[in-house]
């Protein structure tokens, strides 16, 4: 038992000089370039990025999640700026119930510490859009009278202020939709699993599906001019990097944008690679398309992807046990308590992974390897927690009354019987953690944390499957090594009792 609690102090003393290590890094403090979950933002996130780049440091904190995690992201100054649309802005962003200028949105956001500027030159609206063989829908107002259709929404477009809940409103749709993730959203039409699906205006997939886009007749949706929504002070503290980004303004036509997004989706190249093309057009030949399978899952970025998942997952573990395991010995030998830990632990495990991620990132007010370690701490208590309860409570009453008698107090009892007896099951509470820890890491991608849900979120945001089995694939295989690993410690224990 000893053995363990001092790995566990090495594995702090790891996490230390991590921490230690990003303190050192954030002296030089780069430029964060944040970016949402879909195709145009990532194209859009590596072009800013670049063009900083030219001029200081700059990061780009790409796939952070929809507009709310995004924003608290800039808001807390873990960003400092990301590509959004005038439409969001107005009025998902500052709630407004009509279209404002420029100068009341700037006024609005200046209390919030925020500024909006740079617009890049294009419009990207939301529609809907239905298939070309779908007969006796033109406009928006004709869905009203086909109550059978079915529609597959983006989650976002279904919770956002001028998204669903308006748009219904206006045109009297009597629909009820089901929540889709934009990536797959064409394939579920084209399979026709799905009538009417939600698009933007400069989505590349429009044209390679011939999609019909319907006519907004009553003109529900606003502008979605692509700009830059920043905080006020990136300009003083990056005035070089921002006076390049500042020259991107009006630059990016709706036909470019569309081609660059088809670059992405339909011809397999990457973000990088699109944003340099377009930046830099002689090098337009060398953007090389993403390879296959294991093209994609053996790339440069392997050992960076399972470095951090590695980290995450053994960090939040360890803490986990440090926290767990005497939560767990205070409920065996406290039956009042025993309830409350128990419930606790377990209702903790219940919150949704996403919900806890944004719940996170406004209470420490940062983005990135915390919160996502908080995260994974919380999911990897309950068995921790549960097993060393249940282990020290299957320890037999004689045992404890002979160790007595030999005189041991009650702290020699528990550190050299009781705890050593529980092992096994303690380590099959710590084992079941681990592995689960595994899986549950990708979601640190969300909030820039890196690990194997990068790809994950890219395959999602482009429908590759290729790219999502890319990062399944090594997590999976990361889980079988982590139980293997714990049943050889196990049988090792086994035999040396």
């Amino acid at each position: 038992m000893r053995t363990f609690f001092a790995t566990a102090l090495r594995w702090l003393s790891v996490f230390t000089l991590v921490l230690g290590g990003a303190v050192t890094a954030a002296d030089s403090e780069p430029l964060r370039v944040g970016s949402k979950r879909f195709t145009e933002s990532y194209i859009l996130g590596e072009v800013l990025t670049r063009t900083a780049a030219a001029h200081g440091q700059a990061e780009h904190r790409q796939g952070l999640g929809n507009t709310a995690i995004v924003l608290a992201a800039l808001q807390a100054g873990s960003i400092d700026v990301y590509p959004e649309y005038r439409g969001t802005i107005d009025l998902e962003i500052l709630k407004n119930t009509s279209a404002s200028s420029l100068e009341q949105m700037r006024a609005a956001l200046k209390p919030m510490g925020l500024g909006v500027a740079v617009p890049l030159g294009f419009n990207n609206t939301y529609a809907l859009a239905m298939r070309a063989d779908s007969e006796g829908v033109d406009s928006l107002s004709d869905l009203a009278r086909q109550g059978t259709l079915k529609f597959g929404l983006s989650h976002e477009f279904i919770g956002r202020a001028d998204g669903w809940p308006g748009l219904k409103q206006r045109y009297g749709l009597p629909h009820t939709p089901r929540g889709l993730d934009h990536g797959i959203a064409y394939e579920a039409l084209a399979q026709r699993q799905v009538d009417v699906i939600d698009i933007y205006s400069t989505d590349a997939k429009i044209r390679q599906y011939g999609l019909r886009v319907l006519k907004d007749d009553l003109g529900y949706f606003p502008r979605y001019d692509a700009m830059l929504l920043y905080r006020l002070d990136a300009p003083q503290r990056f005035p070089k990097a921002w006076a390049a980004i500042a020259q991107l303004e009006g630059r990016i036509t709706a036909e470019q944008m569309i081609a660059m997004n088809a670059q992405v989706e339909l011809e397999g190249k990457s973000f990088a690679a699109v944003a340099k093309n377009w930046l830099t057009p002689a090098a337009a030949a060398q953007g090389a398309a993403r390879t296959g399978l294991m093209g994609k899952m053996f790339d440069a970025s392997l050992w960076t992807l399972t470095r951090q998942h590695v980290v995450l997952v053994a960090v939040s573990v360890v803490l986990a046990c440090l926290v767990g395991i005497p939560l767990g010995i205070v409920a065996a030998f406290a039956p009042r308590l025993r309830q409350a830990v128990l419930a606790l632990a377990g209702v903790l495990q219940t919150v949704p992974a996403l919900a806890l991620l944004a719940m996170l990132i406004a209470l420490l007010g940062m983005i990135g390897t915390v919160p996502a370690l908080v995260a994974l701490f919380v999911y990897a208590l309950l068995p921790i927690v549960r097993n060393t309860c249940t282990g020290l409570l299957g320890v037999p009453q004689g045992l404890r009354t002979a160790a007595q008698a030999l005189g041991l107090g009650r702290r020699a009892t528990l550190v050299d019987v009781e705890l050593p007896l529980a092992l096994p099951v303690i380590l099959a509470g710590i084992k079941t953690a681990a592995v689960m820890s595994v899986g549950t890491a990708t979601i640190a991608a969300f909030i820039g944390a890196g690990g194997f849900g990068e790809r994950i979120t890219i395959g999602l945001a482009l429908n590759d499957n290729d790219m999502l089995l890319a990062g399944a694939i090594p997590a999976a295989l990361l889980a079988l090594l982590t139980q293997g690993l714990f049943e050889a410690g196990e049988r090792l224990i086994a035999r040396r009792r």
